[in-house]
């Protein structure tokens, strides 16, 4: 590919611009053909489509582009309009000589890394993004390091892995490398961390909100820890929590609570309330979870 590159920047009196920005659509361009050798070029730039032939007519699914001299046909300053099915023939019998799928996007950039040890302290789940997308497949590839050691972050996704087998308290950094490569280029991230700077858990679980008998300004909440954090009794959490009366667009917090269950008290009486609840380490190592999806309640109302 990037030979090609160089044939187009040298030679470029040697080639007849294509100006046309037809879509794939009326240009009589299909997916019913016979199969084409891929080709991939960067948006924005002059891309070259190459024909063995000498003098070639140039054809983009049924409709004559026109005809070109070697080494091929130029599409000057290439847009996602641009892509499609080409192919180049000898320009009296017709005889094809080349066809050509043209895909255009971008080289990928360094991936944007996030890691978040939400099973602490069994594992770590990594995330990250490509900005701009480059439009165009993309594969990756995730390593860890910790000291000398280096693993294999397995993929659990399109953009995310995991990788276990943690040395929890560790004043050693992990690193997590992730490489992009399409067609177009290659690039890499990377993300230091302290393993303990990390742990965010998911939100809780199960909440429910229940009436007091008798009590008509309380509310009894009660909720289980994320089913993802595996070893509660020993790494326990502690909850923050957040209400509000329906129709009340300022939140209350109150917290952190170490149990799984917790009273409002002072409510109003008759009111519906939303509640959600957020989850953290005890020792306050990492970050609360997001908020549990809201759970309502209406404070006991006597007969």
């Amino acid at each position: 590919m990037r030979w090609l590159w160089v044939v187009a920047l040298v030679a470029p009196a040697c080639t007849v611009p294509y100006n046309g920005t037809a879509g794939s659509t009326g240009d009589g361009d299909n997916g019913d053909r016979a199969p084409c050798t891929p080709q991939h070029g960067s948006l924005g730039t002059e891309v070259l489509l190459l024909c063995p032939g000498g003098v070639a007519e140039w054809r983009r699914g049924d409709t004559v582009l026109g005809t070109s001299p070697a080494p091929g046909l130029a599409l000057p300053n290439a847009s996602l309009a641009h892509e499609g099915h080409y192919s180049c023939h000898h320009p009296v019998t017709g005889e094809t000589w080349a066809t050509i799928c043209l895909r255009l996007g971008y080289p990928p950039p360094p991936p944007a890394i996030e890691c978040w040890a939400t099973s602490y302290p069994q594992a770590v789940n990594c995330s990250w993004g490509l900005s701009p997308d480059p439009l165009l497949d993309t594969d990756f590839v995730a390593t860890y390091r910790h000291g000398t050691d280096t693993g294999e972050c397995a993929l659990t996704g399109p953009r995310s892995c995991s990788f276990g087998d943690l040395q929890v308290f560790s004043l050693t950094p992990y690193e997590l490398n992730v490489t992009a490569r399409n067609p177009l280029g290659a690039a890499s991230g990377a993300l230091p961390f302290l393993l303990e700077n990390i742990i965010k858990p998911d939100p809780p679980e199960a909440l429910r909100v229940s009436p007091i008998p008798g009590e008509p300004q309380k509310l009894l909440l009660e909720w289980s820890p994320p089913s993802s954090w595996p070893f509660p009794e020993y790494f326990p959490l502690h909850y923050r929590i957040r209400y509000s009366r329906d129709n009340d667009s300022v939140p209350t917090t109150v917290g952190p609570y170490e149990l799984t269950s917790h009273t409002l008290t002072d409510l109003e009486p008759g009111s519906l309330h939303h509640i959600q609840v957020a989850a953290k380490d005890i020792t306050d190592s990492g970050e609360f979870s997001a908020w549990s999806p809201p759970a309502s309640g209406t404070p006991w109302v006597g007969l």
